[in-house]
């Protein structure tokens, strides 16, 4: 089985070495590359997803994305390689959990379409900016059904079997408003779950005060960008925060946390979610028990309090790693 490894810019390259030695240990039978993407690889070669990556990811069972430094203004020729890889593979369903402090939640976000599409343009001598904004029938059926289905599952572990379905119809008459038809027909199919319906600002409002009111949210593309950081307040914020993008028999796991170039270069980034995305990616292919080897080796040096700076600790990212990795031997 292969796994491609993208470890991007900034923090990503130090956490991803991390995840890739935790991965190393506890399956040393997988075929692990590396593959560069991201916007330093653009300032050097003029693509921030070469055709080298793109054919290792389509080779791969699994990816590991680190993070990418993005410019907040129109460089000719960018795009961003994550959404650029989501699409390319169609791995159309980001699902981010968070757990903790009483919360278990899940977002389940489109990842295909929306506003994420790229299709920008300038008009009146560049005085007005416009984005095309695309949803489909198709992608939005297919989301709903992901995220009843994981309901389902997870009402089978004690969890209410409730979808929140998040939208913004009220305005957006009719983008919104086919997402929000799409998703109350599918909900038909499901007698078992229970749904409901928020506008996307009380369900910001919701998730910041009342998440343990939750238990799976589905929505598009950008609402779930937006909610599922929000969201990760609960369990420990973005330094811990991990997320999967699937598709058909594939998938890709990437923290939520992004290229950190304040902090990079400086040993201190928190490599905990990079980890969770291993938990996450051996529990997709079938290997319960050493996810959950790595689940209690995380667990295990946070609770002594070797955690770095972003977590209130003052340890640094080596010295979690060695310790998550001491765990992980002791297991043995």
């Amino acid at each position: 089985m292969k796994i491609c490894v993208i470890p991007g810019d900034g923090i990503g390259l130090e956490v991803m070495a991390v995840a890739t030695a935790a991965l190393h240990v506890l399956a040393p039978d997988l075929t692990i590359t590396e593959a560069e993407a991201g916007w330093a690889v653009f300032q050097r070669t003029g693509t921030a997803l070469p055709e080298t990556t793109l054919a290792l990811a389509r080779e791969a069972t699994a990816i590991l994305f680190g993070a990418v430094a993005s410019p907040s203004h129109p460089v000719p020729g960018y795009r961003s390689p994550i959404v650029e890889l989501r699409r390319t593979l169609d791995l159309y369903a980001n699902i981010r959990p968070t757990v903790g402090n009483g919360v278990d939640l899940v977002v389940v976000r489109e990842n295909t379409e929306d506003l994420y599409i790229g299709r920008e343009r300038l008009e009146d001598d560049g005085a007005t900016a416009i984005a095309e904004r695309v949803i489909t029938r198709a992608a939005s059926a297919r989301i709903v059904r992901t995220a009843c289905e994981l309901a389902r599952t997870r009402q089978t572990y004690g969890h209410p079997g409730k979808v929140t379905i998040v939208h913004k119809a009220n305005v957006l008459r009719v983008s919104d408003g086919l997402f929000r038809t799409v998703a109350l027909e599918v909900a038909t199919d499901y007698p078992e779950l229970t749904f409901e319906e928020r506008l996307v600002d009380v369900a910001a409002m919701q998730l910041a005060a009342q998440p343990q009111r939750f238990d799976v949210i589905v929505t598009t593309n950008m609402f779930g960008d937006i909610l599922s950081d929000i969201a990760c307040i609960h369990g420990g914020g973005l330094g811990v925060a991990a997320s999967s993008n699937l598709g058909h028999g594939r998938a890709l796991f990437e923290p939520v946390h992004g290229a950190a170039p304040d902090i990079a270069g400086r040993g201190i980034a928190n490599p905990t979610a990079a980890l969770n995305c291993v938990v996450m990616l051996l529990d997709w292919i079938g290997r319960p028990h050493a996810a959950e080897r790595l689940r209690s080796a995380i667990s295990a040096v946070a609770a002594a309090g070797i955690r770095t700076p972003d977590v209130g600790g003052q340890a640094t990212t080596r010295e979690v790693a060695d310790e998550i990795l001491n765990q992980l031997s002791a297991q043995m």
